[in-house]
């Protein structure tokens, strides 16, 4: 990395890359199999609410309604893919593991514990989605979701270093 502004424009690139990896893998999902994708506005919502200090909610599919809620939900969702891939590439700056395929995609499906133990226990689905309707459906399909983040995490770095855009 050439500097400061180069890691953000790499982190940048890599994680909106693997976000949408991610999306559209949620979408071969909704169509092949009839999966439900996740619900980007309840994020939008959760994100809303904490400006009024409510961050935990009994059920956020029950909470009021935010405007801008789904446009706000779709920016965090790639806004969070963003710092991922920056907290990737930063913690490989401190302890070398490589851009390999394992590396990664075992980096992509550690990202679940965002999900597991902040983002549904304050959705008031529990942690590890333990009050929800199937916890084992949506503790997989969360897995699936990160691995298919990590997929596509592996596949921006691949791009990214064949297109020589930075010293990485």
């Amino acid at each position: 990395m050439e500097s400061g502004i180069d890691l953000i424009i790499y982190s940048a690139v890599c994680g909106c890359i693997a976000t949408l990896v991610m999306d559209v893998w949620a979408i071969i999902q909704k169509r092949v199999w009839a999966v439900p994708p996740l619900n980007y506005c309840l994020v939008g919502r959760w994100f809303l609410h904490m400006k009024n200090g409510q961050v935990v909610h009994m059920n956020i599919t029950q909470s009021k309604e935010q405007h801008l809620e789904c446009h706000v939900g779709w920016f965090s969702h790639y806004l969070v893919g963003v710092l991922f891939a920056g907290l990737y590439i930063a913690l490989n700056a401190v302890l070398p593991v490589g851009t390999s395929f394992i590396a990664v995609v075992g980096f992509g499906l550690l990202t679940v514990v965002v999900p597991f133990f902040i983002m549904q226990p304050c959705f008031g689905f529990g942690f590890l989605a333990s009050k929800a309707p199937s916890p084992w459906v949506a503790r997989f399909r969360s897995c699936v979701a990160h691995l298919s983040f990590g997929v596509g995490l592996y596949v921006s770095f691949q791009l990214v270093s064949a297109a020589k855009l930075f010293n990485a």
